[in-house]
């Protein structure tokens, strides 16, 4: 499918922002597309945690089956999709100085593999577009959580 790439500037430090993606069980709270989270691992964070996140966009609806294979303490966390859709994705979070103020540049990539009876390529290509719009929503709803 190619690369999918959002990005936001919060007006919190990285930490502040961290101690809110942290919560894996709490992605629910700012995206939209993830109805549900399961932890199927033991860990609740750092790398080697697993978990099913139930996933809708728009009329389709699946079980994401995760593992994070990246975690940096306020700078990073990656996963691996490895269920009906592959891929990996990654957050970022890079501080910004501006004055007196901490701000955090919040990036969001992920590379997706949609599987044939979801347009393989081609669900891809039309979907990329999609999710784009759907993650910007959600790091719209993350920025509210974290600046309060």
């Amino acid at each position: 499918m190619g690369r999918i790439k959002v990005s936001t500037i919060i007006d919190a430090s990285p930490d502040e922002v961290w101690e809110v993606v942290r919560h894996i069980d709490r992605h629910v709270d700012w995206m939209v597309d993830a109805e549900a989270i399961r932890m199927t691992s033991r860990s609740r964070e750092g790398k080697g945690t697993t978990f099913d996140c139930d996933t809708r966009v728009g009329p389709i609806k699946l079980t994401d089956k995760m593992e994070i294979t990246e975690w940096r303490t306020a700078k990073a966390m990656g996963v691996r999709h490895v269920g009906i859709v592959t891929g990996t994705g990654r957050f970022t979070l890079r501080p910004m100085r501006r004055s007196h103020r901490s701000r955090t540049r919040f990036v969001w990539e992920e590379r997706l593999t949609f599987p044939w009876w979801l347009g393989g390529r081609v669900g891809g290509v039309v979907g990329g577009p999609v999710l784009k719009a759907v993650w910007r929503r959600n790091l719209k709803a993350l920025k509210r959580i974290v600046e309060g």
